[in-house]
């Protein structure tokens, strides 16, 4: 074999194995990736009324909702884990609420998220109106958005209970 050919042959043996690397390299990091979930379910319908207590009263009258002061608290199982416990929230607001501002619509929903904190820096980058700061209870985390429409979205990352 003469120099020329080893030189050649050597060239295409480099491209071929730096190919290779770079085609496993690449699959372990994809087969690494998370994928985040970014909403889960629904965790709660608000709108507004003009007397939430006789919304509620009705409700409870003709649909047999079992309200409280805030509404009904739907509770379900989840179906990736059935020993743990969800809930949505029903919820009537009074009509002169400042609770969905910036938004002037009647009506706010409220999506169940995982790692919110890393969904809000998502939504960041994307551009996204991002209402408040993320706010902690002991039932989970909240921030609120605003979608291409002017409709204040509630995000909440739930504690949910077993």
């Amino acid at each position: 074999m003469n120099v020329k050919s080893i030189l050649i042959l050597g060239t295409v043996s480099s491209f071929c194995l730096g190919f290779a690397f770079k085609t496993i390299i690449s699959h372990q990091n994809n087969s690494n990736t998370i994928i985040m979930k970014k909403v889960t379910g629904i965790g709660g319908v608000f709108f507004k009324c003009k007397d939430p207590d006789k919304v509620k009263e009705w409700y409870k009258t003709h649909l047999g909702f079992e309200t409280d002061q805030y509404g009904v608290n739907f509770m379900w199982r989840q179906e990736e884990d059935p020993a743990k416990k969800g809930s949505t929230q029903w919820s009537p607001f009074a009509d002169t609420t400042k609770y969905f501002a910036p938004s002037t619509k009647d009506f706010m929903i409220n999506y169940r998220v995982e790692n919110l904190e890393a969904l809000v820096e998502q939504l960041k980058k994307e551009g996204v109106a991002i209402v408040d700061n993320i706010e902690t209870y002991d039932y989970g985390k909240f921030v609120h958005i605003i979608d291409l429409e002017g409709n204040k979205i509630e995000l909440w990352e739930p504690i949910d209970v077993k």
